[in-house]
C-alpha cells in the first residue's frame, strides 16, 4: 500500500499492510512567516516519515473580531458580524495551507487543524472571560458561536476545496468534566460545534474528530458521543482509555496511543521501550480502525528521531 492507500483505508475502517502512524506539534513563533512555516511543517513530516500530515493553523488561532476586543459586557456579543469570504484569517489560511498541500498531497494525506467556534472564541479572550461572558448570558454566547461557525464553514470549504487538503482534524474542547454541566454543554455549545463539523462532513469523508486534553482535565465524552467523524483522535493517558476500550466506545477508527506529556515515554523511554510500546499497542488495537499517534501535540523538547523510531517499528509489524 502507498501512504495515501493505507490511510484512506483506515480512516474507513479496512485493514492495512501497516497500523499507519501520524504525530504533530505546533510550530514556534519565530516560524510563521509564511516560507519559514511551510518548510517546518515539511520538514517535519520528512524527518518522521508519518503516513500522514496534521497541519497546524499556528498564528491563526484567537478570532479576531473588532467586537471582542471591547467587549464590556455579554451583550455587546451581539455585535458581533460575519468576516465573510475574503477576509484575511480565511484567505491567508487557506493560501498558506495550498503552499503545504501542493509539496506533499501526491505523497501523503493531509488534515488541517480547525477549532471549533467556542474555542476560537476563547484562544482570543481567555478561558476566564469566556466563562464569565456564558454564565451571564449564554445566548449572547451562542450568538457569537454562530457568526463564528458561519466563517469557520468558509474556511473549512476553501481548505478542502481550495487547498486541497483530504479533510480537517475538528478539535472540540471545553468538555472537560469539571466545566459544563452535559445538560450545558450540549444547549451552549453542541449547536455550533456540530454546525462546522456536519459542514464538514458534507465536503470529505476523511475528517478527524479531536477530542482534546491539552488541560490535562477529563473530558465528559458523552458530550461528544454523537458527532460524527470518520476518525477520532482521543486522550488513552487523560481520559482512561485503552486502545480497545476507545474502539468500543467510539465505533470507528481511533487514533492515539502514546502519551504527548513530558517526562513520558516517549521522551524518556529508550528506543527499545518505545519499540516495545509500539508492539504492545498494534497487539492491542490490530491493522483495522487504528492508528497510532499521541494524545495530544507532542513539545519541542522531543527529538523527532523518536517517532520515526515509533513509525520503522509499526512498518515492521
Amino acid at each position: 500500500m502507498t501512504k495515501r492507500e493505507r490511510v484512506r483505508a483506515a480512516f474507513h475502517g479496512l485493514e492495512t499492510d501497516h497500523v499507519p502512524v501520524c504525530f504533530w506539534k505546533h510550530v514556534p513563533q519565530e516560524l510563521w512567516q509564511e516560507d519559514k512555516f511551510i518548510e517546518a511543517q515539511v520538514d517535519f513530516y520528512k524527518k518522521t516519515d508519518v503516513d500522514f500530515v496534521k497541519l497546524s493553523a499556528d498564528g491563526y488561532f484567537g478570532w479576531p473580531a473588532p467586537a471582542l476586543g471591547k467587549l464590556e459586557q455579554a451583550k455587546d456579543l451581539y455585535q458581533m458580524k460575519a468576516f465573510g469570504p475574503d477576509h484575511p484569517f480565511i484567505r491567508e489560511q487557506i493560501h498558506r495551507t495550498k503552499k503545504i498541500v501542493s509539496t506533499l498531497k501526491d505523497e501523503c494525506c493531509c488534515l488541517y487543524l480547525i477549532f471549533c467556534p467556542l474555542s476560537y472564541l476563547r484562544l482570543e479572550i481567555g478561558y476566564p472571560r469566556m466563562m464569565e461572558l456564558i454564565r451571564e448570558d449564554p445566548e449572547a454566547v451562542k450568538h457569537a458561536c454562530r457568526v463564528i461557525a458561519g466563517d469557520v464553514k468558509l474556511l473549512v470549504r476553501g481548505i478542502i476545496e481550495e487547498a486541497g487538503c483530504d479533510g480537517i482534524f475538528y478539535s472540540v474542547q471545553n468538555g472537560e468534566v469539571n466545566r459544563f454541566t452535559y445538560e450545558e454543554y450540549r444547549e451552549w455549545v453542541t449547536p455550533s460545534d456540530k454546525e462546522v463539523l456536519d459542514y464538514a462532513n458534507t465536503l470529505s469523508d476523511m475528517n478527524a474528530l479531536h477530542c482534546c486534553a491539552w488541560e490535562e482535565i477529563n473530558n465528559r465524552l458523552e458530550d461528544w458521543s454523537d458527532y460524527d467523524s470518520a476518525v477520532v483522535s482521543w486522550s488513552r493517558y487523560i481520559d482512561g482509555l485503552g486502545v480497545s476500550q476507545a474502539k468500543d466506545t467510539f465505533k470507528r477508527t481511533v487514533w492515539g496511543g502514546f502519551d504527548n506529556r513530558l517526562g513520558s515515554l516517549l521522551y524518556s523511554g529508550t528506543k527499545e521501550e518505545i519499540q516495545a510500546e509500539t508492539k504492545a499497542l498494534i497487539e492491542e488495537g490490530g491493522k483495522r480502525g487504528f492508528i497510532i499517534g499521541p494524545d495530544c501535540s507532542i513539545h519541542d523538547e522531543l527529538p523527532l528521531e523518536r517517532i520515526r523510531w515509533v513509525v520503522e517499528t509499526a512498518r515492521s509489524v
